[in-house]
């Protein structure tokens, strides 16, 4: 009986002293402070808004502020001092095509972006190559018909300058073909849930978006016949994708930088991430 006691107590001893740890490790997670403001691209908005919500959760003394406005906004907030993070769909501390380096920046990797290349619900056509998507964003190519669709004119949608879904969509869906303005049939939209809404609300309309925005009334039609699925851009046969960042105004600290490698972790690439159809930074490795 005594031996019994004696291990009762030590095992009593052994869960209080376990539990006072996990309580210090609690406190020392709550102690962290601080306010986190994040600007950039829209196409990255929905998983900011989404990691910033669970974050706060486990750091309620943080206050996190996140907007998007287009890529180029981020480090051109974070130059300014005006934001802590700048969310961008290129590595803006290198030159890149239209954009100088922001110097002083580091970019720090948060996700991989899938873009689709989207119709209204009303367009018929499934599938469209890189050449009748440079001849429809040239205005060379002007009616639904001459890419196996029905009689009626394309309407185009594109977005304003300085996207980062523009400049990835440009680049690999297009191969670098240009953009051109129409004085007819031609709009722009100055973020993805205007995008979403504008080719949603008009016929005949054409435009391109990252995946999670896909939905409603707009659908995603196959590029060189292939789907726009995480899947395909995992193993390689769908190209239009790139990387996301959360650029700084040099190396991250105190809740920023816990902050970004919470969006870097596991638990959070692992799941919510890959929930809203990004793809996690690791699957792309090798």
């Amino acid at each position: 009986m005594k031996i019994f006691k004696k291990l009762t107590v030590t095992a009593l001893t052994a869960v209080i002293a376990v539990t006072a740890s996990f309580a210090g490790v609690a406190a020392a997670a709550d102690s962290l402070k601080g306010k986190i403001t994040v600007n950039g691209s829209t196409a990255l908005l929905p998983l900011t808004l989404q990691a910033a919500k669970e974050f706060q959760k486990l750091h309620p003394k943080v206050k996190i502020a996140a907007s998007g406005k287009g890529s180029v906004t981020g480090p051109q907030a974070v130059k300014k001092g005006i934001a802590d993070i700048g969310a961008c769909d290129w590595d803006a501390s290198i030159d890149v095509p239209g954009f100088k380096a922001f110097d002083g920046q580091v970019a720090n990797k948060v996700a991989v972006i899938p873009f689709a290349t989207i119709v209204n619900k009303n367009v018929g056509v499934e599938n469209l190559t890189t050449e009748q998507l440079r001849g429809i964003f040239a205005g060379k190519i002007t009616n639904w018909k001459e890419v196996g669709g029905a009689d009626a004119d394309i309407v185009v949608i594109t977005r304003s300058f300085g996207s980062g879904t523009r400049v990835n969509y440009q680049a690999k869906a297009l191969d670098g073909g240009d953009i051109v303005k129409k004085a007819k049939n031609y709009k722009e939209t100055g973020s993805s849930g205007d995008m979403k809404t504008a080719v949603g609300t008009t016929p005949n309309a054409i435009g391109y978006i990252d995946l999670v925005y896909v939905s409603g009334d707009v659908k995603a039609v196959k590029h060189n016949g292939v789907a726009a699925t995480t899947d395909n851009v995992i193993n390689g046969s769908y190209k239009i994708w790139a990387y996301g960042y959360y650029m700084t105004k040099g190396q991250p600290t105190g809740a920023t930088k816990e902050f970004i490698e919470y969006v870097q972790s596991k638990k959070f690439q692992q799941g919510s991430l890959k929930k809203l159809k990004f793809i996690p930074i690791a699957a792309m490795k090798g």
